[in-house]
């Protein structure tokens, strides 16, 4: 803040010196017309003498016209007439006054425009950096109170309560953040990552939904990836891990440390992998899959026909019920399409490597959604988990989740 109001002050001393510099030359101007006038007036004398001493008699004409010759050539040569300065037409007033109300009036438009009292608090916080996490988390908690709208604070705030293993904080705080900035992967992945925790490790809907949402806008978020990794190892899916994890560590530049640590996560998912399994990981050409299809029939129950509207979302998907809640196959329509008949593919698989055939036991599930949240609805229809098979599945929505 010093080096500021130096800067500032050093900038006003050049701006007064243009204001005072024509009140400098107006009194040189003026020295300069005194002086003159003097000469002008010894000039007139000195041809008074000449003109008294011809009429007298003692000089003559020839003398008395050199003696004027002279007084002349000592007249310009002491005015330097052709070298006289003009006077300050702006007047010594003015530049005076402008030079006093100068220092007033850029304080005054700082304090109206400028940001004073950022840059004073910016310098306070740089005076007072935090001395542990607890304090640098009671400092974002107060910036969210003084400025609720800053995405920017808000996402700190969610870091630091991760930091912290404040881990539900973190998944509202990461929510917040998604609702001011809007639906960006990354955000995503961050909130999902938080509620996982936060559940202690335990898989839900929604974590599903915010995985979903944030992969299909970005195949490659890494936060998603790595948190599918990170489930499907927990549960003893290691090849899933690997899969997930590879994705990441590709992502990853050459130098970025936590490749390492990723590295390191694929190997212990490769070495709990079963001896056929670790074969193929290393790369041995796997069996081919031959592809696969479950068709789907849907109809709503005449008692809910006053309960929903046309426009809802209607969601219809697979999932596997050993691997958790995550849809493998999805399809995304509407109540006014009911009822109808879907067919759910290896072309409709949400994450790549994945196939239908290699799921095990299904369970197809119809849910209807005002909001288009797939994860969040109102009515649903879900089936008894079963192999794959060439014979239809019949679902009718007539029940909330």
């Amino acid at each position: 803040m010093t080096l500021f109001w130096l800067a500032a002050g050093l900038l006003l001393l050049i701006a007064l010196a243009y204001l005072l510099l024509p009140i400098v030359r107006g009194r040189r101007a003026q020295t300069e017309e005194d002086r003159t006038a003097l000469n002008v007036s010894l000039y007139q004398e000195r041809l008074a003498e000449l003109q008294a001493q011809y009429d007298a008699g003692t000089l003559s004409a020839e003398q008395l016209e050199a003696g004027k010759a002279e007084a002349g050539r000592e007249l310009l040569e002491d005015t330097g007439v052709e070298e006289r300065l003009q006077s300050n037409p702006l007047g010594r007033g003015l530049p005076l006054v402008m030079a006093l109300l100068m220092p007033v009036l850029g304080y005054a438009l700082y304090l109206h425009w400028g940001a004073s009292a950022q840059v004073q608090e910016t310098v306070e916080q740089r005076q007072n950096m935090p001395q542990s996490l607890d304090e640098m988390v009671v400092r974002l908690e107060q910036a969210v109170k003084d400025q609720p709208a800053s995405v920017e604070a808000w996402f700190f705030l969610a870091r630091g309560y991760m930091a912290a293993n404040r881990l539900g904080e973190a998944a509202s705080a990461f929510q917040r953040t998604v609702e001011l900035s809007g639906r960006e992967p990354d955000l995503l992945g961050l909130w999902a990552q938080a509620l996982y925790f936060a559940a202690d490790r335990q898989w839900n809907e929604q974590i599903q939904a915010l995985v979903d949402e944030a992969l299909k806008a970005n195949p490659e978020e890494q936060t998603s990836l790595g948190l599918l990794g990170i489930d499907a190892f927990e549960n003893e899916r290691f090849a899933e891990a690997i899969g997930y994890w590879q994705r990441v560590v590709d992502g990853l530049a050459a130098n970025d440390p936590a490749r390492q640590a990723i590295q390191s996560g694929i190997e212990a998912a490769r070495a709990r992998l079963p001896a056929a399994e670790q074969d193929e990981a290393a790369g041995a050409t796997p069996a081919p899959v031959q592809a696969a299809q479950i068709r789907i029939e849907v109809s709503l129950d005449p008692a809910l026909q006053d309960k929903v509207a046309a426009d809802d979302s209607l969601f219809v998907f697979v999932r596997a019920p050993a691997s958790g809640p995550m849809p493998l196959a999805v399809k995304r329509l509407t109540v006014a399409d009911l009822p109808l008949s879907v067919t759910l593919s290896d072309a409709d698989i949400m994450l790549p490597g994945q196939t239908l055939q290699g799921a095990g036991e299904l369970q197809a599930v119809a849910r209807i959604s005002r909001s288009g949240n797939a994860s969040q609805g109102e009515w649903q229809a879900v089936s008894e988990a079963a192999p794959l098979g060439e014979a239809a599945v019949r679902l009718v929505i007539d029940r909330a989740p």
